[in-house]
C-alpha cells in the first residue's frame, strides 16, 4: 500500500464495502446506517467513520459524556451519545455556537452573544457575565441588527481545556466576523468550572469588521474591541497550552490590511496566584505564509501546526513541527506533510494526527488526512458518502475511541457532524 493513497482508488474501495453489506436501521445517535455486524461501520484501511442523523446535534464530548441540542432543548449523555438521560428546555438552543463539558460534568455553553453554565446532569443553568481584565462586567455591545449580535464565544478548536497544577483550565478564543454579526476578538478563560469567566486578552478595534449590521461585519459601523490595543485581527484560529513551558500560544487571521496585518502568533503566561496574564505578540506575518495557521498542538515539548495560507502566491502551506523556541525560524521547521490546499483543522492524540481539507478550497468532497505514527507516514482519503463538507472543531476521542467533528458547509456554516475512529 502506498503511503499516499490515490483518491479514486479509495472511493471505489469504500463504495464496494458499503454496497456489499446489508444496511440496518438503528435507533441511537450513531445513525441509521449500520452494517450487519454491530461492530462494523464504513471504513478505510486506517479508520472507521459514521455520520448520525443530526437530531439532536451533538456539539461536544468528553470521555463518556456528550452535549447536544435541538431547536428548543439541551441534552446530556453519559453513555457516549447512545442515549440522553438528561434534558432541559432552552428556547434559544438553535443559536448555540459553543459548548464545553468539564471533567466534573459541568457544562459551559453559549449562544451567539450570551454564555451559560449548567450544573451537573443539567439540573439547572444560569447566564454567566464575563469579567473584563479590570474585573468589571464585560457586556456584549448593542448590535445594530438584533439578528446579528455577533459570535462572542464560537471557537474552531475542539481541545480548549487542560489540567494545570491540578485544576482544569478552559482557555479559548472566538472565531468571529464571518457570520452572525460583528464581534470583538477575545481570549477567554475560567479555572473554576465556568463559575467565573474572564478576559485573558482583547484585540484592538478593527475598522474592517465594525458592527454595520451585516452578518460578517464591515466598514463604517461601530468599532468593537480594546481601544488601547493597536493590534487587530479578524478572529482567533486556535489557543493551545504547552505543559513543557507552562505557556499558552494563540494564532489569528486573516488578512493583510492597510491598517495592519491580522495573522499573529501570541505567547501567554498565566500567574495563577495573581490571576494575571502576560501576552506578547511574537510573530506577525503575511496571510500567504505558514504563520496563517489553524490548529496548534504540543507533543513531548514539540509544537505542531497546520497552515491554511492563501492570498498571493507562493503559498507556504503544510503541516509543520518544531521546538517552540524555533517558531520564528522557518529553517528550523520540519514539514511533515503538504496537503497542497489550504487546510486549518488538526488534532493529535495517542500518536495519531488527524487533519481535514476544506471542501470549497480543495477538490475533496470530505477530505481526511491521517498519520498513525506522529507524522512519519501519511494517508489521504476522500469520503464521498455524504456530500461536500468541511470538517472542523475536532474533539478528543470519547471513551469508545471516536473523535467527533463538525461538518460545515462552505467555509463555516454549521450543518451536520460525524464520528471517526482510528484503527490500532
Amino acid at each position: 500500500m502506498k503511503p499516499h493513497i490515490d483518491r479514486r482508488h479509495f472511493i471505489g474501495t469504500a463504495a464496494s464495502v458499503v454496497a456489499g453489506s446489508l444496511i440496518l436501521p438503528v435507533g441511537d445517535v450513531f445513525g441509521a446506517l449500520r452494517l450487519v455486524r454491530p461492530d462494523e461501520y464504513p471504513e478505510t484501511p486506517h479508520f472507521w467513520y459514521r455520520k448520525p442523523l443530526n437530531k439532536p446535534y451533538v456539539d461536544s464530548q468528553n470521555k463518556n459524556m456528550a452535549f447536544a441540542f435541538t431547536d428548543s432543548e439541551i441534552m446530556l449523555s453519559d453513555d457516549n451519545s447512545h442515549t440522553w438521560s438528561y434534558k432541559k428546555t432552552f428556547a434559544d438552543a438553535k443559536n448555540i455556537t459553543f459548548s464545553h463539558i468539564f471533567n466534573d460534568g459541568t457544562v459551559l455553553f453559549a449562544t451567539r452573544e450570551k454564555l451559560y453554565r449548567c450544573t451537573k446532569k443539567l439540573k439547572s443553568y444560569r447566564e454567566i457575565i464575563v469579567k473584563d481584565t479590570d474585573g468589571k462586567a464585560y457586556l456584549p455591545h448593542k448590535s445594530k441588527n438584533p439578528d446579528n449580535p455577533g459570535w462572542y464565544f464560537h471557537t474552531l478548536s475542539g481541545i480548549n481545556s487542560w489540567i494545570i497544577n491540578g485544576k482544569e483550565m478552559l482557555v479559548w478564543g472566538n472565531y468571529c466576523n464571518v457570520e452572525g454579526g460583528a464581534s470583538p476578538v477575545n481570549i477567554y478563560y475560567t479555572s473554576d468550572y465556568g463559575k467565573t469567566v474572564k478576559i485573558a486578552y482583547s484585540f484592538g478595534q478593527n475598522p474592517y469588521f465594525t458592527d454595520n449590521g451585516s452578518p460578517s461585519g464591515g466598514a463604517g459601523g461601530t468599532l468593537l474591541g480594546n481601544s488601547n490595543n493597536p493590534a487587530i485581527c479578524r478572529h482567533i484560529h486556535a489557543v493551545a497550552y504547552n505543559p513543557a513551558e507552562d505557556a499558552f500560544y494563540a494564532c489569528t487571521g486573516d488578512g493583510n490590511r492597510p491598517a495592519g496585518w491580522e495573522c499573529h502568533w501570541l505567547r501567554g503566561k498565566y500567574d495563577s496566584i495573581k490571576d494575571k496574564w502576560d501576552w506578547k505578540i511574537i510573530i506577525t506575518e503575511s496571510l500567504n505564509t505558514r504563520y496563517k495557521a489553524g490548529s496548534i498542538s504540543f507533543v513531548d515539548g514539540q509544537m505542531y501546526w497546520i497552515s491554511d495560507a492563501n492570498g498571493p502566491k507562493p503559498w507556504d502551506r503544510g503541516i509543520f513541527c518544531c521546538h517552540p523556541t524555533d517558531i520564528g525560524n522557518p529553517n528550523a521547521h520540519t514539514k511533515l506533510f503538504d496537503p497542497k490546499y489550504e487546510s486549518a483543522t488538526m488534532i493529535i492524540e495517542d500518536g495519531v494526527i488527524l487533519a481535514t481539507h476544506i471542501a470549497v478550497a480543495s477538490p475533496f468532497t470530505l477530505g481526511i488526512m491521517i498519520s498513525t505514527d506522529l507524522g512519519k507516514t501519511w494517508f489521504e482519503y476522500d469520503i464521498k458518502d455524504f456530500g461536500p463538507f468541511s470538517p472542523s472543531r475536532i474533539h478528543k476521542k470519547n471513551s469508545e475511541g471516536w473523535f467527533r467533528f463538525d461538518l460545515r458547509t462552505g467555509w463555516i456554516d454549521r450543518a451536520e457532524y460525524m464520528f471517526l475512529k482510528p484503527k490500532k
